[in-house]
Parts: structure tokens; C-alpha cells; sequence
């Protein structure tokens, strides 16, 4: 490699056109940047959002309602999926990771049982969260729960 070989990266350089650079250049007087308005002076960036001076859509748009920032959400999963899952791998544990395996949450999902369907075997139940119906369910085939 010597100095005479170098050359910026392939698509880092925009043009090759100079601008500003006087009438026979071809880009010079007004820079490219047409007469007047905001767009042709110095120090002009354009608001996130802005649409010309016509209402935008961010407030175009209706909102109502509340969004709680502080709300934690759950991935159900009901007593009925659990049964599948024993009858399918014959396991007695369902953990987090269990649950991961066959496809039922993500890495990151917080997880809550759910009551609904019918839980014909005995197993332990691991997760964060439990239905007072889901923790019946479980419980009355001699099953045991814990949360994480």
C-alpha cells in the first residue's frame, strides 16, 4: 500500500461535484440551494415531523385512552397447553425453559398459567405468575406451583 493508492471507501463519497465554487462551475451562486426560503440560509435543519407548515400527522391523528409506562405483560399460557406438552413429551416439570423448547414464549417473556382447559396429570409448575384457577387446576391433580 503507498499514499499514491489510497482511496476512500466505495460509497462514502457522495460526489465528485464541487459546489459553491463560482458561475462556471455550475453549482455556484446560489450553492444549489435555490433563491430564498428557509431551505437556502445557513444554519437550517427541518423539526422532526414538520410537513411544510400543513398540520402534522402526529397531531393530525386522534389519541385517547391512558398508556401505563409502568405496565408488565405476560405470556398466557392456559393449563390445556400444559397438558400437551405432558402428554406429548411426558414430562412432569414445566419450567421456563420447557416452555422455551417447545415453542410457547420467547427468552425474555414473563410468563403467567392460565386457568382455562383441564390438567389430567401431576406436575410442577415453574413461572411468574398464576391464575387463582390455573393454581385450582394444577393443585387438585396433587400437582405443585412456584413462582419465580
Amino acid at each position: 500500500m503507498n499514499l499514491n493508492t489510497l482511496k476512500p471507501a466505495s460509497g462514502s463519497v457522495l460526489s465528485d461535484k464541487r459546489i459553491g465554487r463560482g458561475h462556471g462551475s455550475g453549482g455556484g451562486g446560489t450553492a444549489t440551494r435555490g433563491h430564498k426560503g428557509a431551505k437556502s440560509r445557513s444554519g437550517y435543519s427541518k423539526k422532526i415531523g414538520f410537513e411544510g407548515g400543513q398540520m402534522p400527522l402526529q397531531r393530525r391523528v386522534p389519541k385517547f385512552g391512558f398508556k401505563n409506562i409502568n405496565r408488565v405483560e405476560y405470556k398466557a399460557i392456559n393449563l390445556d397447553a400444559i397438558q400437551s406438552i405432558v402428554d406429548r413429551k411426558n414430562i412432569t416439570e414445566i419450567t421456563l425453559e420447557v416452555l422455551r423448547d417447545n415453542g410457547l414464549v420467547s427468552r425474555n417473556d414473563l410468563v403467567k398459567i392460565l386457568g382455562r382447559g383441564e390438567l389430567k396429570s401431576k406436575v410442577t409448575v415453574t413461572a411468574h405468575k398464576f391464575s387463582t384457577t390455573a393454581k385450582a387446576g394444577i393443585e387438585a391433580q396433587g400437582g405443585s406451583i412456584s413462582e419465580i
